[in-house]
């Protein structure tokens, strides 16, 4: 149960101890002595000195000063601070370098501080640290830095454990502690799926040091990369746990890209070979092809074109494969026709361009009994989300491990639709007898605002679903939500920016906007292609702006 932090000046105090009890009734056979010591340890120390050391753990950064602590409900720091100074947890004689200590102390605090050796007491801060920063490269405690200090300086110490804490409660380092407070406040409202005692996203304590070795090597990309030893540490990862599995991809993925625009094309060719990243192939390929390799990259497209990954492969290999084909000397390749596109041509005026060329369109198009959406991606994908919703928040076992998840976790697993493939033909069948129209209506009501990883509540108001079910088809949006499938997380993007519907006419037709040098891309194109071969209407829309 979430506190309440409108009634409860302790709110954050009583979710930490939540955690704490959820991780110790699924975790206990995977935390280490240290962590299995720091929720001992918590669990002892007087209520004051527990809010406190959360409220540290929960703010930014490592080191505090101690007038930076007050806090109405826990009353004196200095008592409250007494015990965690004794376990070791807090530490007031950390070494300070003397960046740390001008992040802490106030410009005229530093002019107090170093008035004996500051040629120009009065420049600004960042001038003061360049006249400090020869003569005072040692890092000190506060007191030796400033005897005369007013506050004291507590360097948390316990950071690194609570992370993995909530590392193990989350199953994920990106979202923190903030999410109690956001739910409690009704900002982020979650669907409430029943766990069992063994939900858990890591299954021991290898996933827990392969996620954290993951997370490492995800900051050391953003930053200089020494490859090969980013690489041989990639290498040594091993694990059965599909997330961490994609992730572990992922980041080979991209080093190797990584080192392609950097020009190691050998390298590069070297990781692609072995990455299990879905693009990882049509990469290798098109390094191969600017190499000059172009027999290696033939048999290697070849080889792909018999069994592509997605869709998104397929239609990279319809363009490589005649072209590497030509290379090698064959006789010019013919591509497969692509489906008619219907497409319309606008000039607009020029002072709509302030508009911006989605609504310019919208605006031109929009009609009293002809209404028109801007919807992009979000109409069908919140569609698919309300039908297929007892589906999508099932409790299967490894789905969901913790109450602040929008989706399951093996969403974009290969596995995700077989594993519910029962649940979804029992949602999309109401599209077949009608019974739909009341499901997306119910669950509309019943579910508003709850977090989905389909629904776009913002977006989805009464009337537009009203009128997508009114105009929709039942037909299409079965052949929709079986695209979505068939691989959610390529397929959820690349819809047609409008839609407009003819509600006395039970109609609609989608409308892809694209400005003045615009084109379509590769995954709006497979949408195109879609909706054209299965009878969608789509308009593609290019737009001029009429000279001034």
């Amino acid at each position: 149960m979430i506190a309440d932090s409108r009634n409860d000046p302790f709110y954050y105090l009583h979710n930490f101890r939540q955690v704490l009890d959820w991780l110790h009734l699924r975790y206990a056979d995977v935390l280490d002595a240290e962590e299995r010591g720091f929720i001992d340890g918590f669990r002892l120390l007087p209520k004051a000195s527990q809010a406190l050391l959360v409220r540290m753990v929960m703010r930014k950064g490592l080191l505090f000063r101690e007038r930076r602590l007050s806090y109405g409900e826990i009353g004196s720091t200095a008592q409250a601070m007494a015990p965690l100074l004794e376990l070791g947890w807090v530490d007031s004689e950390a070494p300070l370098a003397l960046e740390e200590l001008f992040q802490l102390l106030l410009k005229d605090e530093i002019a107090r501080c170093f008035a004996a050796h500051l040629s120009r007491p009065n420049a600004a801060k960042h001038e003061l640290f360049e006249q400090l920063r020869e003569g005072f490269a040692e890092p000190r405690p506060l007191r030796e830095w400033w005897p005369e200090a007013p506050d004291p300086v507590y360097a948390l110490r316990q950071q690194a454990v609570c992370d993995r804490l909530r590392l193990l409660f989350f199953g994920n380092l990106y979202q923190d502690w903030s999410e109690f407070v956001l739910a409690d406040l009704g900002v982020l409202r979650y669907e409430q799926v029943p766990f069992s005692s063994d939900c858990r996203a890591l299954r021991g304590r290898d996933d827990i040091e392969l996620c954290l070795a993951l997370h490492a090597c995800a900051e050391q990309l953003e930053g200089e990369v020494d490859v090969d030893a980013l690489l041989a540490r990639l290498d040594g990862m091993n694990t059965e746990n599909p997330w961490l599995q994609r992730r572990r991809a992922k980041l080979h993925y991209q080093l190797a890209y990584l080192c392609e625009r950097a020009g190691h094309l050998e390298r590069a060719l070297s990781i692609y070979s072995g990455c299990a990243h879905p693009q990882a192939r049509e990469r290798h390929i098109r390094v191969l092809e600017n190499r000059g390799e172009y027999q290696s990259a033939f048999d290697l497209a070849t080889q792909a074109a018999e069994r592509p990954g997605n869709a998104a492969e397929a239609q990279a290999l319809g363009r490589i494969l005649p072209r590497l084909k030509r290379k090698l000397g064959g006789p010019p390749q013919s591509r497969r026709r692509a489906q008619a596109i219907s497409r319309l041509d606008l000039i607009l005026p020029p002072e709509w361009s302030a508009l911006g060329v989605e609504q310019a369109v919208l605006v031109h198009f929009e009609t009293a009994d002809a209404p028109v959406h801007y919807v992009e991606n979000t109409l069908f994908n919140s569609l698919f989300g309300l039908l297929c919703w007892p589906a999508i928040f099932a409790p299967l076992p490894g789905a969901f491990f913790h109450p602040f998840q929008s989706g399951p976790q093996d969403l974009h697993d290969a596995g995700f639709h077989q594993r519910r493939a029962g649940l979804f033909a029992d949602c999309l069948a109401q599209l077949d007898d009608g019974r739909y129209r009341q499901a997306l209506r119910d669950t509309y009501a019943a579910k508003h605002g709850l977090q989905s990883p389909f629904v776009h509540w913002e977006l989805l108001s009464p009337q537009l679903l009203d009128l997508a079910i009114d105009c929709l088809p039942p037909e299409h949006l079965k052949q929709c939500f079986l695209r979505l499938l068939e691989d959610i997380q390529a397929n959820r993007a690349g819809m047609p920016d409008l839609i407009q519907f003819w509600p006395a006419q039970k109609r609609y037709r989608m409308i892809e906007v694209k400005g003045p040098g615009d084109r379509l891309q590769d995954n709006q194109l497979r949408w195109i292609e879609f909706c054209t071969l299965h009878g969608l209407p789509v308009d593609v829309c290019h737009v001029q702006w009429a000279a001034a």
